[in-house]
């Protein structure tokens, strides 16, 4: 049995759901900011990593993924599979010497970047489609193999001339998709789906053997999508209540399946070695891939784009990938940042159900606007503290406390502010917005509205000056 390609309408469906994978394919896959000598940089591949089978005996790394969910098929459904991973391509960089050789170097500069020794992701894709009928018992077993390689690529200056080359070594790796499915017991026709993908390359641990050299022969962030065509997948994060034994029995081993694409589908399945909720989606605001999925895009955008044209280089030439996130970070129009600094989603819980044209029932005046409450005026508002009026432009001693503060106000404690605002939430609290004095930062938090909040009984009023 071979991979195959799939029907155009399972690989538009795969397509929905590979938009969110490749945020767990390349999670870590480098890091801010970006360059391979960043010490964050120099240990790799932190997720889904199935390493070889001596290397997970040595070193009590996994070896295999096991999904187990439940599916609920109809007579003739067939089910696509696609199992995705990286595979580690050791990279090097050698110089062009006198004598017309190459011999390696630790880096080769250019005019617009610095090249140097990197381990690059190529995406592998295993592919298999199957009745599912022909799953029960022992199933169905797909080995697959990727052959060793050797490439190079000629390093030039803007002139043409030859500076040395990179080369690119990838070792075979070889592993094995097992599927098969069982019955249960009950009123429903419903089966539990088992997807193992297991490394089995060949590849020898010696004594004095370390992950870096395990890598090569590991599938890198292995993930799995599933698609039926004729049926359903019951969420394993929120199943109905007849199903809620089946689901506790079954096994999923690093790696966790939910529905994947969009709400209100249950013919897609994304498992991932990082748990997800069913359905999730990458926000519509994010500009593009910044490798960085637990991160904010607006700072690592900001940040990136602070670096020194120094470090830029060496972003530019760690690799094709950190180099698109330097392009995108200085490209990037204010218009396209602005949207990153926020978002409101979900106004309808708030506004009332849609009208019949689908459009959101606004009120007359909106929850948001300052003005709907003209009993309320932030900027001259005032609140009693130690019997003396505080109000925006009076000073303050923070003495934050500890049952209620962030851990990094602690460090604010007796230091001086200017009180910004005074504001009243809709459950009759009081909060002081302020701003510290001598924060170098001040001016930045006053015109983005970013301030800090404390209550009445932790500040004390201080004689303006």
């Amino acid at each position: 049995m071979t991979t195959v390609a799939f029907t155009p309408g399972t690989e538009a469906r795969f397509a929905v759901a590979r938009h969110v994978a490749d945020a767990v394919l390349f999670e870590g896959y480098v890091l801010y900011p970006y360059r391979a000598s960043a010490a964050k940089n120099r240990l790799r591949w932190q997720f889904g990593v199935l390493v070889p089978p001596s290397w997970s005996a040595a070193a009590e790394e996994h070896d295999f993924q096991l999904t187990e969910c439940l599916m609920e098929p109809r007579a003739g459904a067939e089910l696509a599979v696609e199992v995705r991973f990286l595979r580690a391509q050791r990279r090097t960089v050698e110089e062009l010497r006198e004598d017309g050789t190459f011999a390696p170097t630790g880096e080769l500069r250019l005019a617009d970047r610095v090249l140097v020794a990197w381990d690059e992701g190529v995406e592998e894709r295993v592919t298999l489609v199957v009745p599912v009928a022909g799953l029960r018992g022992d199933g169905t077993a797909l080995p697959f193999t990727r052959p060793a390689a050797e490439e190079t690529e000629e390093v030039t200056d803007a002139d043409g001339r030859v500076l040395g080359r990179l080369v690119r070594r990838r070792e075979e790796i070889s592993g094995t998709l097992r599927i098969s499915t069982a019955e249960l017991d009950g009123p429903y026709r419903v089966e539990r789906l088992s997807v193992t993908v297991e490394n089995t390359s060949d590849w020898t641990a010696e004594q004095d053997t370390d992950r870096h050299a395990a890598l090569p022969y590991s599938l890198v962030a292995a993930h799995t999508l599933l698609h039926i065509d004729g049926g359903s997948f019951l969420s394993m994060t929120d199943p109905p209540e007849w199903a809620g034994g089946a689901v506790a029995a079954c096994r999923n081993l690093h790696t966790w399946p939910v529905l994947a694409g969009e709400p209100g589908r249950d013919d897609l399945v994304l498992s991932s070695p990082i748990i997800l909720e069913d359905h999730p989606a990458i926000a519509p605001e994010s500009p593009g891939v910044l490798y960085d999925a637990t991160e904010i895009d607006e700072i690592l955008a900001l940040r990136t784009a602070a670096l020194t044209d120094e470090e830029k280089r060496e972003a530019r030439g760690t690799d094709a990938r950190a180099a698109a996130v330097i392009e995108l970070a200085d490209t990037m129009p204010p218009e396209v940042l602005e949207r990153l600094h926020g978002a409101v989603r979900s106004l309808q819980s708030v506004t009332g159900p849609p009208k019949p044209d689908g459009n959101i029932l606004e009120p007359k005046t909106p929850w948001w606007d300052p003005g709907g409450d003209t009993g309320v005026d932030p900027g001259s508002d005032h609140v009693l503290v130690d019997g003396r009026a505080v109000r925006a432009g009076s000073r303050v001693l923070l003495r934050p406390r500890l049952r209620r503060t962030d851990a990094q106000d602690l460090f604010l404690d007796g230091r001086s502010a200017l009180v910004e605002a005074v504001l009243h939430d809709v459950d009759g609290g009081v909060h002081i917005a302020v701003t510290v004095e001598d924060d170098p930062g001040a001016d930045i938090r006053r015109e983005q509205g970013r301030f800090l909040y404390f209550q009445p009984d932790e500040v004390e009023a201080l004689e303006d000056v």
